[in-house]
């Protein structure tokens, strides 16, 4: 039920091949301080299960696929070896310090396979940021164009299609299995780093628990296996018998042959959403912050009978639907009919436990959960809709430009993760320290709202003297409280009044002459080379309400 250190997370590293580096890491994201739940989104406390068996149905599953041979594992390399393609992708990142303008290319190898219906299955990591994507079949020297269709940032999965019937001769389609067994074997098959063709390794499957993704900064189920998951592996089938296990997504650093696979539910929750929407929906959350209740006297105080188990409500998202529902304090006795251990954990399969928010993080959006609770020592239940919530601080921004506004050379981002990440790998002790706290822990109050902060001052006559004061929160524009950037953005540009007050954190304030601080604008943006005073985003809201008020 808490996060995990930021020590076990650096260990964590997503397995896509740089060319010019041997690892790829991604960075830090949401390194969370250790026992801080970073955020009531995917990030928070998320608890995964697996579907809840029956005992007996689990071991005759078991021993009629342990028969899994060694013959089986060839006939599965062969199925791979038209099924499991090389990607190529070129990809530019965001500068965060400098929102105008990208990060230099680089270039990055991985692995994917074809699914039903003429799509390459592969990881979210691998087409980060994409600007370009190639694919190569196993035995061919012709790469061919690919565009990405859908990404999933969160559960580190992305759909690519590749129109060139050329690419589709020959090339077969796997099918997605079941949740294998501790110790049933698997073969990872994909093109990791030290050569240019396929690569097959077989290992064993360790673990089934809920794992911090490093790419999406979020806690979801993963299969632990001590097959070598190595740079380039990414996106690569991990097979058993002649169906896909999972795909291979990371592995932990300073441990042999530790490598993580993202499990066919979570992929299956993944296509099905794409497939009824047309585009990813994320992973719902109840937007709960809970506690174990193993204390006895904890239990007896909020008056839970001897036979009852539950975990304790110790904050809710205001933008949830369990805000209105639930209260703190309350006890969560049973999920849709699922009773919840002590700990937070439900039955999985055989003597395995599982913490319970999976039961959640598979759910639909717009999908409705029966929650059973013990409020002042009455049971109640209550119906509750669920749905994918986002943070306050946002801890990705994947495949899109960060927005910014520029006044007087004062320059205004909304606070991200990504903006923090730019503090190096140590983020989490380098950046300001209010800004982390405040990414990590503040809930949003409103729809839309963001911490909008003064990243830097771009020196010049109009601003001497406000250079301190970057990296403060704002506050208020001439009295008006700010909701987010684009507020922020409109209160400047409709400002009538000579003076333009903008009142920070610390009671600090920025007080400027309006029509010279516009002219001062122009000459600090073609001093510093920067093409426009706002991000593309903002720059399109400002041109539709100009139409709006022309009409």
């Amino acid at each position: 039920m808490l996060s995990c250190s930021i020590r076990t997370l650096r260990r964590l590293k997503c397995c896509c091949n740089k060319r010019w580096s041997s690892l790829f890491l991604a960075k830090g994201y949401c390194f969370s301080k250790p026992k801080v739940v970073p955020s009531f989104c995917n990030t928070d406390i998320k608890f995964s299960r697996f579907y809840v068996g029956e005992r007996q149905s689990s071991l005759r599953q078991w021993r009629r696929r342990s028969l899994y041979t060694v013959t089986d594992t060839y006939e599965a390399i062969e199925l791979a070896l038209d099924s499991v393609i090389k990607i190529f992708t070129v990809s530019s990142s965001p500068n965060y310090f400098l929102p105008w303008q990208n990060k230099s290319q680089r270039e990055t190898m991985g692995s994917g396979f074809v699914i039903p219906g003429k799509k390459i299955l592969t990881n979210a990591h691998v087409v980060a940021d994409h600007t370009f994507v190639l694919v190569r079949k196993h035995g061919s020297p012709t790469k061919y164009r690919a565009e990405v269709q859908a990404v999933g940032h969160e559960c580190d999965l992305a759909i690519l299609v590749v129109e060139s019937p050329e690419f589709w001769e020959g090339m077969n389609f796997l099918e997605l299995g079941d949740i294998p067994f501790l110790q049933e074997a698997v073969a990872v098959v994909g093109y990791p780093q030290g050569g240019d063709n396929i690569s097959v390794t077989k290992g064993v499957v360790s673990r089934v628990e809920p794992t911090q993704y490093v790419h999406g900064a979020t806690q979801l189920m993963a299969i632990q296996i001590d097959a070598a998951i190595n740079p380039g592996n990414s996106g690569g089938p991990a097979i058993m018998g002649n169906k896909v296990a999972g795909v291979a997504f990371q592995n932990l650093s300073g441990a042999e042959n530790i490598g993580y696979i993202i499990p066919v539910p979570v992929i299956k929750h993944f296509i099905a959403g794409i497939e009824e929407s047309g585009r990813y929906m994320g992973f719902c959350s109840m937007g709960l912050l809970c506690q174990p209740t193993e204390n006895v006297q904890l239990r007896n105080h909020f008056k839970m009978q001897p036979h009852m188990t539950g975990v304790l409500v110790s904050k809710i998202n205001p933008l949830s639907d369990a805000y209105g529902v639930l209260k703190k304090d309350d006890i969560i006795l049973e999920f849709d009919g699922v009773p919840i251990a002590n700990d937070g954990t439900v039955p999985f399969r055989n003597r395995e436990r599982i913490t319970f928010d999976h039961l959640v993080s598979m759910k639909k959006p717009n999908e409705t959960a029966l929650v059973k609770v013990l409020r002042n020592g009455e049971e109640h239940a209550f119906t509750i809709t669920l749905q994918p919530l986002q943070p306050l601080v946002p801890v990705h921004q994947f495949d899109k430009l960060p927005s910014y506004y520029i006044f007087a050379g004062l320059v205004f981002v909304p606070l991200t993760q990504p903006y923090l990440h730019e503090y190096g790998e140590d983020w989490y002790n380098t950046s300001p320290r209010r800004l982390c706290e405040r990414a990590l822990r503040e809930l949003p109050k409103r729809a839309g709202e963001q911490l909008v902060i003064l990243s830097q001052v771009l020196m010049d006559d109009i601003n001497a003297g406000y250079e301190r004061l970057a990296e403060l929160q704002v506050k208020k524009v001439n009295g008006i409280e700010i909701k987010n950037l684009k507020h922020l953005c409109q209160l400047v540009e409709n400002c009538s009044r000579e003076s333009l007050r903008i009142d920070l954190d610390d009671d600090r304030v920025v007080a400027l002459n309006y029509e010279s601080a516009r002219i001062a604008t122009s000459w600090i943006l073609e001093r510093h080379r920067i093409p426009s005073r706002m991000s593309i985003d903002l720059l399109s809201e400002q041109n539709s309400l100009l139409m709006d008020s022309a009409e």
